[in-house]
């Protein structure tokens, strides 16, 4: 069983104090800290085995590329992908999704088609799609939400139609602390010959993902968010897709031969994986993957209800405090957004902050979602495996000694 107090032990980021406080960091939505096999590993070939990948045959640039090549096939046992040809290596999220929108979307995307959106998404998982529509004059729609914050599936079987060519959807919200049910969605999308794409960036780093039991044609995430370095990300594609999908970025590594009018491609997955990657943050990936293996994702999602099952409830009890999502923490991701009434979310992170607590205030990269539930900005805390429930109760007093200063004027 997972012992969030033992494992703080491995972060030594977590080690120290904020404004004089013990540090609680509350933010792992936006960017999980990474344990100290993590931070070695990548100090160790920075140090020992630092040479570009794929091209050298000298000692060194074997070395990277045998980490980073076995990073990749870490990553697909991971996700349960068929084969490492469907394991794309990226910056993050953001460029797996901008990358599918571009390669697929240009090819496939004809005007009149429809791509089906939800209001949850992350702005990654808008824009993208927003400006392939008005390249190929397509038509954008989005599924509404139950009043409990969860997608409405009545109202995602009007919106999937013959029409759909695309449904991109988040498998968990970054605000809501929702989890889709992505196999019901992509049954939906297969049955009129649509693709779905999903965006796992709040899945992934909580809970098993297997792509091919989802039969999901896409699927992106990033490490920083499961315990790895920022800059890598992944991109899983079906062989059947990305075959017939051209790179969005040309030069090296991603070439077979170049001749002075034309060139032709190497084959998956570093066709389209273009320049010298990142390395380091690939082999970082690998051993985050490594760290929570070793822990097992189904304890880790058990662990994270504990958390919710723990400070959800104490959260709703503040009086004037509003959380956004269910109320149920069965529910509920280790996601939490919530506003204090009379008190702009800026003011309370800031006040928190003072406190050593950690958190984040904004629209959280989900302005549509923000307007649909008439508010202009949140604060958000975010469990992660190495929180505890001491953790939550410091979340707590601060939040209740911050409204006690702005009714009062002390703490």
């Amino acid at each position: 069983m997972i012992n969030g107090e033992k494992l703080r032990q491995d972060f030594p980021i977590l080690a120290q104090n904020v404004n004089e406080e013990s540090l609680v960091y509350l933010d792992n939505a936006a960017t999980t800290q990474m344990p100290e096999s993590v931070l070695q590993t990548m100090e160790t070939y920075y140090h020992k085995d630092h040479a570009n990948v794929h091209r050298g045959v000298h000692t060194l640039a074997q070395r990277a590329t045998e980490k980073y090549e076995a990073a990749r096939e870490k990553i697909r046992q991971f996700i349960h992908a068929k084969e490492i040809a469907e394991v794309l290596f990226t910056k993050g999220t953001t460029s797996g999704l901008n990358w599918v929108a571009r390669s697929f979307g240009d090819r496939f995307i004809n005007e009149g088609d429809e791509i089906v959106l939800s209001y949850m998404e992350h702005h990654s998982n808008i824009v993208a799609w927003q400006q392939l529509a008005k390249r190929k004059k397509a038509v954008l729609k989005y599924i509404s939400l139950t009043e409990d914050g969860f997608l409405d599936m009545e109202d995602a079987n009007r919106q999937i139609t013959e029409k759909t060519a695309i449904v991109a959807i988040t498998h968990g919200s970054n605000v809501l602390g929702v989890i889709n049910p992505i196999t019901e969605l992509t049954e939906l999308a297969h049955k009129h010959q649509g693709i779905i794409v999903v965006d796992g960036a709040q899945a992934v780093p909580h809970m098993p993902v297997d792509v091919k039991a989802l039969d999901v044609d896409f699927y992106a995430f990033s490490g920083h968010k499961m315990v790895g370095p920022t800059g890598i990300g992944v991109l899983y594609g079906k062989r059947y897709w990305l075959e017939q999908m051209e790179p969005v970025e040309f030069g090296g590594e991603m070439i077979d031969f170049v001749n002075l009018q034309e060139s032709t491609w190497a084959e998956l997955p570093w066709k389209f994986e273009a320049g010298t990657p990142n390395i380091a943050g690939g082999i970082g990936l690998g051993f985050a993957i490594d760290y929570l293996n070793k822990l097992g994702l189904d304890e880790v999602y058990r662990y994270e209800k504990e958390l919710v099952h723990y400070v959800l409830p104490r959260l709703e009890a503040i009086d004037g405090l509003t959380v956004y999502g269910p109320s149920d923490p069965l529910d509920h991701t280790g996601v939490i957004a919530f506003n204090l009434d009379g008190l702009h979310p800026h003011d309370l992170t800031t006040a928190l902050d003072m406190q050593g607590v950690a958190v984040r205030a904004g629209h959280h990269c989900a302005q549509p979602l923000l307007k649909y539930l008439d508010t202009v900005a949140t604060a958000r805390a975010s469990f992660y495996l190495y929180n505890t429930k001491d953790d939550a109760d410091h979340l707590i007093e601060a939040i209740k000694e911050t409204k006690e200063f702005f009714n009062y004027g002390s703490f």
